[in-house]
Formats: C-alpha cells, sequence, structure tokens
C-alpha cells in the first residue's frame, strides 16, 4: 500500500520524538545501562505502592510493587511492550490477519493502545482527513463518531444500509461517480475511507454478513479507499457462526481496526446481554406490535425502533417521553444532519431490568397513542 494519498498534509508533516525514541531505547535496554536522559519521574515516591483485585468470577488479581512501578511510569508511544504483545497474539488468534505475517517492508500488522476506541477514532480522523475530502459511512450510526467528524470539514456520503448492514449494490452505485481515470491517477475526489460498525451497529444493531464483506472489500481495492472496521461489539454478537471480520481478509493493509475493552472486560460476557435483549424483544412485542417496527438486533446493546405514523421523534422523546418518565434517544442524533427528522428511537437493554423495560415500552406505547 502506498499511503501518501491518504496522509493529510499536518501528519505528513510529523516527526519522531527523539525523546520518545530514547524512553523506548532504554526499555528494550539491559539493567546496567545508567541513563541520564529521559525526564522520567522517580518511581521509589510514587504514592501507589500494590493492589489487590478482586474478580467477580475467579481469584483476586495482585498488583506488586515491581508491576505498580511499571504500570505508573512513562512507557512506549504505543502502548506498554508486554501488553501490546499479548494483544498482537491475541489478534492473530481471533482473526488471523493475512498482514500480520507480512515483513515490516512489506506492511506488517501494528497496533497501539489508546484511551477508549473513540479516542483512536479521532487520532485517525484527524490523521487521514483535510477539509472537503469525500468519506464513506452508512448513517443512522454512532454520534460520538459524527460529532469527532463534523468539525474536520469532510463530505460525509451516506450509503445505505438494510438489517444486515452496507449493502454492497449501494455502494457500489456511489462508487460509479468515480471513473477509471480517476482512479488510475488517484485523483483527489476519490473517497478516502469507508468507515463503518460491522457487528451490532450502534443504532440500528444490524450486522454486516460475510458475503456483503467481501464485496465490501473487494469495492475497496478497486476504488482504492481505506476501510475503519469500528468494532466494539465483536465480542458482543448474540447467533453463531460469526462473520469473518473485514482485517482477516485484509491482504493490503487497507483496515484499520478499532477494538474496545469497554464492551467486554468491563461490561462482563455475552450470554448475560442475549437474555437482556430477549427481554426487550418481549416486550416490545407485547406493547409496541402495531404502533412501530423493529428488527431483533444480532450484536449490541440497542434495539432501533421505527414509530408508525411519526415522521420525527425528537419531541416526542425529549418533551412528552420525560412526562411520562421513560426516556429513550431519538433517532435524529444518528443522522449525518441531525436537523433532518427521523421517525426512530434507540433503545438500550444494557442496563434496565426486564420489568422495567416491560414498564418503559407501556409508557412508550401510551405515548404514541396519544400522538
Amino acid at each position: 500500500m502506498n499511503y501518501s494519498r491518504f496522509i493529510t498534509t499536518v501528519s505528513a508533516a510529523r516527526k519522531e520524538s527523539p525523546i520518545r525514541l530514547l524512553t523506548e531505547l532504554m526499555q528494550r535496554s539491559p539493567p546496567s545501562l545508567i541513563s541520564l536522559a529521559g525526564g522520567a519521574p522517580n518511581p521509589n515516591v510514587f504514592p501507589f505502592k500494590k493492589a489487590t483485585v478482586a474478580i467477580g468470577h475467579g481469584n483476586a488479581v495482585e498488583i506488586g510493587e515491581d508491576l505498580m512501578k511499571r504500570a505508573l511510569q512513562y512507557s512506549a508511544s504505543a502502548g506498554i511492550p508486554e501488553l501490546l504483545s499479548w494483544l498482537k497474539k491475541f489478534q492473530r488468534n481471533l482473526h488471523n490477519p493475512p498482514t500480520a505475517n507480512y515483513s515490516p517492508e512489506q506492511g506488517q500488522m501494528e497496533m497501539c493502545i489508546t484511551t477508549g476506541s473513540q479516542e483512536g477514532l479521532c487520532k485517525v480522523f484527524e490523521m487521514l482527513i483535510n477539509p472537503g475530502d469525500n468519506i464513506l459511512l452508512d448513517a443512522p450510526t454512532y454520534a460520538g463518531t459524527l460529532a469527532a467528524l463534523r468539525p474536520l470539514g469532510c463530505n460525509i456520503i451516506n450509503v445505505p444500509s438494510d438489517q444486515h448492514g452496507i449493502i454492497p449494490k449501494a455502494l457500489k452505485g456511489i462508487l460509479s461517480a468515480w471513473s477509471p481515470e480517476d482512479i488510475k491517477n488517484r485523483s483527489h475526489s476519490l473517497p478516502k475511507f469507508l468507515y463503518t460498525i460491522p457487528n451490532g451497529c450502534n443504532p440500528t444493531g444490524n450486522s454486516l454478513t460475510a458475503e456483503r464483506k467481501k464485496e465490501i472489500y473487494q469495492l475497496a481495492r478497486k476504488y482504492d479507499f481505506l476501510i475503519i472496521e469500528d468494532d466494539p461489539y465483536y465480542f458482543l454478537q448474540f447467533e453463531k457462526p460469526w462473520a469473518p471480520t473485514f482485517l482477516s481478509m485484509d491482504l493490503d493493509g487497507r483496515v484499520i481496526r478499532t477494538d474496545s475493552l469497554s464492551k467486554i472486560l468491563s461490561s462482563g460476557v455475552v450470554e448475560f446481554y442475549k437474555t437482556q435483549r430477549d427481554a426487550m424483544l418481549i416486550a416490545a412485542d407485547k406493547w409496541l406490535k402495531g404502533l412501530a417496527e423493529w428488527y431483533p438486533p444480532a450484536a449490541g446493546m440497542f434495539l432501533w425502533i421505527k414509530i408508525k405514523g411519526v415522521s420525527d421523534t425528537e419531541q416526542l422523546i425529549m418533551e412528552k417521553a420525560l412526562q411520562k418518565e421513560v426516556l429513550l434517544v431519538p433517532g435524529r442524533a444518528f443522522n449525518i444532519n441531525s436537523s433532518e427528522p427521523s421517525s426512530y428511537v434507540r433503545a438500550s437493554f444494557s442496563l434496565s431490568s426486564p420489568a422495567q423495560m416491560d414498564l418503559a415500552f407501556r409508557r412508550l406505547a401510551d405515548l404514541i397513542k396519544e400522538a
């Protein structure tokens, strides 16, 4: 891959910090090295010495003094080396990306750790987007992504999707606006990337099938755009088999994947959320049948509901629903243009009990009837 057309002028001008390079060099050196180079704090005066973390379904995790010093000290820019090494092996075991076996000169898979995938996405967007650039995504989509993209001045092209994610035929139709000559000359107007949440899309709950992913990847190769695979709900898929990831089929090094520990390490395992989803579907079927439409989400934490006979849910939710003591997210929050009306609402099944879901949808049903 030649990434020169993708990188912004600002990103292309960045140089590695010699101080950070020294930090990484020091960490790879033997203990006998005497370093007067780094401005790292002295670990002997760190206020936290050790910790014990109680685990919900296992033994406690002990963080001793040496490990605590490592945890609180400066590290390599990409992350603590041992953690990076473990995560790379983890990705190999899960996805077996072809690029993991390439040499660095060929474009070997690399990884860095960020403070949540949202920060990673922001860094990626700022690395790639110049004002006026064309980018592709399937809206409605995650409001945080839209908030990060809007200030960058890019032209967001919406790709139609259904309950199985992006529709490849529709994507192909959009891309046909660019000629073979544009592709050959690497025209500046070619879309730089396609952003998508392939599993349990927030807010729709849609998941891309394996066949569609293969078609989309081939279009990315033909029209030379990157794929940003934002996959926080990969481990919250409710039905097996799981479709292969874009990363697993990436021969070129054109897939930038973001994973998130917040949806798995801190929030538990998939069986709980599947039970929660099923409880919400039961409540929806009980109270909203005939008043609304929805598809069972294949992954994630959300049910995307279309309210019949209501062209825009903003007032219904932000004013009337609050009076009835039920709160959902109006659909327009997930539109590229947040002022465009939406007949949808997003309901989360991660926190509420089945009894609360039942009562909430009963109240929502009353609201819809009144509207």
